[in-house]
């Protein structure tokens, strides 16, 4: 019963406004970066990293996987929209 109180707490930490809230910003600003061409994800992290210094850490860490998975999908959007050669996403 210990694992399920456990995992209950952490999903409702998860999902509360404040770390959902720093996650949508994360996704939308690593997207933006990302479609900058030669920016990859950890380039975008490593840039953005002194943003959550302020933050909870669970906060911080959940707007950092935003920002990773925002650049990653960034790098493809010139790929999907302009039919350019961008950034392949690896497999």
């Amino acid at each position: 019963m210990d694992l399920i109180d456990n995992l209950w707490l952490g999903f409702t930490v998860a999902v509360s406004w404040v770390n959902l809230l720093f996650c949508l910003i994360g996704v939308l600003v690593g997207t933006l970066i990302g479609v900058l061409p030669g920016l990859g994800p950890v380039t975008t992290i490593a840039m953005l990293l002194p943003i959550t210094y302020y933050l909870e850490p669970v906060t911080a860490l959940i707007m950092l996987a935003g920002i990773f998975y925002g650049s990653q999908y960034g790098g493809s959007t010139t790929s999907i929209l302009l039919n350019m050669p961008g950034r392949r996403p690896r497999s």
